[in-house]
């Protein structure tokens, strides 16, 4: 099949697809571009501009002060709105500050939960800010941080770990972990398991209660299109909540905060977290692409996302290129990465050449992130193409 032949094919998915018309509630510059980094940032939802608009003219800049009684509850209203797309209850997710924030206030809580415990796990090519907190944590607690390079965490001895950190999709080449399946084997041996969402929220179907989740964080600003610095929400599972102790306090965890004089008491449930006073404006723009996705649907979001990187490996397979993603659609999140030994150039060209923003990642990956609610198959096929022909001039 050759590159028209791509792009007629392309054209032809697009017509059929039920969510194409999701494309038209996301602002959009230049209808030209191919924007295939919605897994690093998402686009900008129209809703976010009317509602960031009236957040700043109704309630700051009339309301003022009295705003804030609708605002002070905001992080555990986004977090029940979150909630189902990743299978929880109310009460068991809060959207605050930023994703390592929230992850080294639930490592510590996880150590604290698990004293007897010597050891804390990571994978050794896990994403930098998750290895970067476990090594924090145990320094801190005096703990060995168990970091396999050669062997799978799905292989490592859990008897003598207080937690596990990791990804559900691998941030470079889409794999998706056995969530049932090492959750399981985890609590099994003893171990809390601390589960980073950040490329899974919005992009595949969720159910921690399913799969008995102890604990999990995850950003908003990648598929749940939230913005640059969106905040980043944490999961407790509800049992576990009231066991909780994180020693990151402030203001806003405190059971009665305006009792100013009053000693420690923290909220009851996942309110604990809370720490300093919140962003409010972040949190209304997180909440509306948390809106734009829940009315779409995580069932047919995640079907077109299969859809989307099953026709870039197709697009691959046709233009000679090698992708490392996992070609079981079930094990695949929504990118995919293909490798070459010139990626970090040929991401770069692209985009000057040809109007199409990807990413790399290091070493040698050329990343397209396939967002369904904004990625055309038409964009897939365009950067495929493009990618093929400077490879192969």
């Amino acid at each position: 099949m050759n590159p028209d032949d791509l792009l007629n094919r392309a054209f032809e998915l697009d017509s059929a697809d039920p969510l194409a018309h999701w494309r038209d509630r996301f602002v959009i510059d230049d209808p030209d571009l191919s924007y295939l980094d919605g897994n690093s940032l998402g686009m900008f939802p129209r809703t976010t501009v009317h509602r960031i608009h009236e957040v700043m003219n109704e309630e700051w800049g009339s309301g003022l002060i009295r705003s804030w009684r609708k605002w002070l509850e905001l992080p555990l209203i986004v977090g029940n709105e979150l909630a189902p797309l990743l299978g929880a209850d109310d009460g068991e997710v809060v959207v605050h500050d930023s994703t390592s924030v929230n992850l080294h206030q639930l490592l510590h809580a996880a150590v604290r939960l698990r004293p007897e415990r010597a050891h804390i796990a990571v994978d050794a090519h896990e994403f930098p800010t998750d290895r970067y907190a476990v090594e924090a944590i145990a320094a801190e607690y005096g703990l060995t941080v168990i970091s396999p390079k050669d062997e799978s965490l799905d292989e490592l001895d859990l008897s003598n770990c207080s937690v596990v950190v990791r990804s559900l999709i691998d941030y470079r080449t889409a794999a998706i972990a056995d969530l049932d399946g090492f959750t399981h084997r985890a609590r099994q041996e003893g171990a809390l398991v601390i589960w980073d969402l950040s490329h899974a929220v919005g992009a595949i179907e969720l159910d921690l209660h399913a799969a008995d989740v102890d604990m999990a964080i995850g950003c908003t600003y990648k598929y749940l299109n939230g913005g640059p610095g969106a905040p980043a929400f944490s999961y407790v599972r509800s049992s576990l909540i009231s066991d909780v102790d994180q020693p990151i306090r402030g203001w806003f965890g405190q059971d009665n905060q305006f009792a100013m004089d009053g000693a420690w008491s923290p909220k009851p449930g996942i309110g604990r977290l809370m720490i300093g006073t919140p962003s409010i404006l972040a949190l209304e723009a997180a909440r509306c692409g948390i809106e734009v996705s829940s009315e779409a649907g995580m069932p047919a979001i995640a079907a077109k996302g299969r859809a989307l990187t099953e026709f870039a490996h197709e697009c691959c397979d046709e233009m000679d290129l090698e992708s490392v993603s996992p070609r079981d659609a079930s094990m695949r999140g929504s990118h995919i990465a293909i490798r070459h030994p010139n990626a970090k150039e040929l991401t770069e060209r692209l985009e000057r050449e040809h109007l199409v923003i990807a990413d790399y990642r290091d070493p040698d990956l050329v990343r397209l992130g396939c967002s369904a609610l904004t990625t055309r198959f038409g964009d897939v096929a365009r950067a495929v193409t493009r990618l093929a022909e400077m490879v192969h001039q």
